[in-house]
């Protein structure tokens, strides 16, 4: 992944359009805490991949 630049303006420059699960994933991905554990995450197996999500929030009702 990138570097991310949180303070650079284009950073949020579509947040005003974004709904709340989109505004979430935002704060999400920027967690450099998230980074690391999905770079480590991406190889893992299913089981593995089920924990990521539980632990990151990203499962969600339809």
């Amino acid at each position: 992944m990138s570097e991310f630049d949180w303070r650079a303006p284009k950073a949020y420059a579509n947040m005003h359009r974004a709904d709340r699960p989109g505004l979430a994933w935002e704060c999400v991905r920027r967690s450099p805490n998230y980074r690391a554990q999905y770079s480590a995450t991406a190889c893992a197996d299913r089981d593995d991949a089920a924990t990521f999500r539980r632990r990151w929030g990203l499962i969600f009702r339809t």
